[in-house]
Protein backbone atom coordinates (compact mmCIF):
# COMPACT_ATOMS: atom_id res chain seq x y z
CA UNK A 1 0.00 0.00 0.00
CA UNK A 2 1.12 3.73 -0.49
CA UNK A 3 1.97 5.83 2.10
CA UNK A 4 0.42 9.06 1.21
CA UNK A 5 3.80 10.74 2.58
CA UNK A 6 5.63 9.70 -0.10
CA UNK A 7 3.58 11.37 -2.59
CA UNK A 8 2.33 14.95 -2.88
CA UNK A 9 -1.20 16.01 -4.53
CA UNK A 10 -0.58 17.95 -8.37
CA UNK A 11 -4.11 18.20 -9.26
CA UNK A 12 -7.09 16.69 -9.84
CA UNK A 13 -9.24 14.96 -12.56
CA UNK A 14 -11.73 17.66 -13.76
CA UNK A 15 -13.26 16.24 -17.16
CA UNK A 16 -13.40 13.43 -19.94
CA UNK A 17 -11.83 14.75 -23.22
CA UNK A 18 -13.03 12.62 -26.82
CA UNK A 19 -14.41 8.87 -26.93
CA UNK A 20 -11.28 7.32 -26.08
CA UNK A 21 -10.52 7.74 -22.88
CA UNK A 22 -8.87 10.71 -22.44
CA UNK A 23 -8.93 13.27 -19.78
CA UNK A 24 -8.27 16.73 -18.53
CA UNK A 25 -5.70 17.02 -15.14
CA UNK A 26 -5.82 20.26 -13.42
CA UNK A 27 -2.62 20.51 -12.18
CA UNK A 28 -1.00 23.04 -9.62
CA UNK A 29 2.27 21.29 -10.59
CA UNK A 30 3.71 19.77 -13.22
CA UNK A 31 5.94 17.45 -12.20
CA UNK A 32 4.98 14.26 -13.99
CA UNK A 33 6.79 16.84 -16.84
CA UNK A 34 10.22 16.90 -15.34
CA UNK A 35 10.37 13.67 -13.23
CA UNK A 36 10.50 10.34 -14.33
CA UNK A 37 7.56 8.21 -13.48
CA UNK A 38 5.56 6.11 -15.66
CA UNK A 39 2.18 6.85 -13.58
CA UNK A 40 0.59 8.94 -11.69
CA UNK A 41 -1.66 7.96 -7.94
CA UNK A 42 -5.24 8.63 -8.09
CA UNK A 43 -7.47 8.72 -4.92
CA UNK A 44 -9.71 5.90 -5.41
CA UNK A 45 -12.16 6.41 -2.45
CA UNK A 46 -9.04 6.20 -0.04
CA UNK A 47 -6.62 4.48 -1.19
CA UNK A 48 -4.09 5.63 -4.04
CA UNK A 49 -3.43 3.63 -6.98
CA UNK A 50 -1.38 3.72 -9.37
CA UNK A 51 -2.31 4.83 -13.20
CA UNK A 52 -0.05 4.52 -16.37
CA UNK A 53 -0.08 6.99 -18.47
CA UNK A 54 0.85 6.06 -22.22
CA UNK A 55 0.85 9.97 -23.09
CA UNK A 56 0.19 13.58 -22.25
CA UNK A 57 -0.21 16.63 -24.04
CA UNK A 58 -0.39 20.50 -22.73
CA UNK A 59 -4.03 22.19 -23.23
CA UNK A 60 -2.51 25.35 -21.16
CA UNK A 61 -0.29 26.30 -18.49
CA UNK A 62 -2.74 24.86 -15.87
CA UNK A 63 -4.26 21.98 -17.88
CA UNK A 64 -3.04 18.67 -19.50
CA UNK A 65 -4.57 16.10 -21.28
CA UNK A 66 -3.40 12.57 -20.36
CA UNK A 67 -4.25 8.92 -22.21
CA UNK A 68 -3.80 6.00 -19.53
CA UNK A 69 -2.98 2.52 -20.02
CA UNK A 70 -6.42 0.59 -19.47
CA UNK A 71 -8.41 3.64 -20.02
CA UNK A 72 -10.17 3.49 -23.76
CA UNK A 73 -13.43 4.20 -23.33
CA UNK A 74 -15.57 7.12 -21.78
CA UNK A 75 -17.22 5.63 -19.50
CA UNK A 76 -14.05 4.21 -17.91
CA UNK A 77 -12.52 7.59 -18.37
CA UNK A 78 -16.01 9.25 -16.78
CA UNK A 79 -15.06 7.20 -13.10
CA UNK A 80 -11.60 9.21 -13.23
CA UNK A 81 -13.57 12.44 -13.50
CA UNK A 82 -13.17 14.15 -9.78
CA UNK A 83 -10.26 11.94 -8.41
CA UNK A 84 -7.63 13.97 -6.86
CA UNK A 85 -3.77 13.22 -8.13
CA UNK A 86 -0.95 12.78 -6.54
CA UNK A 87 3.10 12.05 -8.08
CA UNK A 88 5.49 10.11 -6.21
CA UNK A 89 8.14 11.94 -4.43
CA UNK A 90 10.72 9.81 -5.48
CA UNK A 91 10.48 10.36 -8.76
CA UNK A 92 11.09 13.97 -8.23
CA UNK A 93 14.50 15.18 -9.61
CA UNK A 94 16.55 16.66 -7.64
CA UNK A 95 16.76 20.37 -7.37
CA UNK A 96 20.85 20.78 -6.79
CA UNK A 97 21.08 18.32 -9.63
CA UNK A 98 19.70 21.05 -12.41
CA UNK A 99 18.27 24.12 -12.99
CA UNK A 100 15.02 24.01 -11.06
CA UNK A 101 12.65 26.03 -11.76
CA UNK A 102 8.89 26.37 -10.27
CA UNK A 103 6.16 26.06 -13.14
CA UNK A 104 4.34 28.41 -11.35
CA UNK A 105 4.16 29.47 -7.52
CA UNK A 106 0.97 27.44 -7.81
CA UNK A 107 3.20 24.04 -7.43
CA UNK A 108 3.74 25.52 -3.57
CA UNK A 109 0.59 24.22 -2.54
CA UNK A 110 0.79 21.83 -0.29
CA UNK A 111 4.27 22.68 1.13
CA UNK A 112 4.81 23.15 4.88
CA UNK A 113 6.16 26.97 5.52
CA UNK A 114 7.96 28.34 8.56
CA UNK A 115 9.76 31.43 8.78
CA UNK A 116 12.78 31.53 10.18
CA UNK A 117 12.27 33.43 13.40
CA UNK A 118 8.35 32.71 14.31
CA UNK A 119 8.91 28.78 13.50
CA UNK A 120 6.41 26.67 12.02
CA UNK A 121 3.27 28.83 10.06
CA UNK A 122 1.33 25.99 8.61
CA UNK A 123 0.87 24.79 5.28
CA UNK A 124 0.02 26.06 2.27
CA UNK A 125 -3.31 25.57 0.87
CA UNK A 126 -3.90 27.98 -2.02
CA UNK A 127 -1.56 30.29 -4.36
CA UNK A 128 -3.13 33.84 -5.99
CA UNK A 129 -0.89 34.89 -8.72
CA UNK A 130 -3.67 36.78 -10.11
CA UNK A 131 -1.72 39.99 -9.43
CA UNK A 132 1.43 41.53 -9.66
CA UNK A 133 1.98 40.13 -5.68
CA UNK A 134 1.69 36.67 -5.19
CA UNK A 135 -0.03 35.83 -1.91
CA UNK A 136 0.02 32.32 -0.21
CA UNK A 137 -3.00 31.14 1.49
CA UNK A 138 -1.63 29.17 4.64
CA UNK A 139 -3.54 26.77 6.93
CA UNK A 140 -2.16 27.03 10.30
CA UNK A 141 -2.36 24.36 12.86
CA UNK A 142 -4.67 25.89 15.06
CA UNK A 143 -7.37 26.30 11.84
CA UNK A 144 -6.98 29.74 11.50
CA UNK A 145 -5.78 30.88 7.81
CA UNK A 146 -3.01 33.42 7.46
CA UNK A 147 -2.48 35.50 3.86
CA UNK A 148 0.74 36.66 3.47
CA UNK A 149 2.47 37.98 0.24
CA UNK A 150 5.13 36.08 -1.10
CA UNK A 151 8.68 37.52 -2.75
CA UNK A 152 11.66 35.66 -4.01
CA UNK A 153 13.52 37.75 -1.13
CA UNK A 154 11.77 36.12 1.49
CA UNK A 155 13.09 32.72 0.76
CA UNK A 156 16.12 31.60 2.64
CA UNK A 157 15.46 27.48 1.76
CA UNK A 158 13.45 25.23 -0.49
CA UNK A 159 13.03 21.52 -0.65
CA UNK A 160 10.95 19.87 -3.17
CA UNK A 161 11.12 16.71 -2.16
CA UNK A 162 10.25 17.17 1.33
CA UNK A 163 7.36 19.83 0.63
CA UNK A 164 9.17 22.96 2.89
CA UNK A 165 9.57 26.09 2.31
CA UNK A 166 11.56 28.45 4.66
CA UNK A 167 11.04 31.84 4.63
CA UNK A 168 12.72 35.26 6.57
CA UNK A 169 9.33 37.83 6.30
CA UNK A 170 9.68 41.36 7.15
CA UNK A 171 9.02 42.12 11.18
CA UNK A 172 4.98 42.39 12.11
CA UNK A 173 4.03 40.40 8.96
CA UNK A 174 2.46 37.36 10.56
CA UNK A 175 0.99 39.83 12.97
CA UNK A 176 -0.78 41.83 9.98
CA UNK A 177 -3.25 38.72 10.02
CA UNK A 178 -4.49 38.61 13.72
Amino acid sequence: MIDRNDTYHIGRITRIRGLKGEVELRFTDDAFDRGDSPYLFMDMDGLLVPFFWEEYGFKNKETAIFSFEDIDTEDKARRLVGREVYYPLEALPDEEEEDFELSSYKALTGFRVRDDRAGALGEISGVDESSANVLLYIDKEDGEELILPYHDDFLVDFNLKKRTLTLHLPDGLVELNK
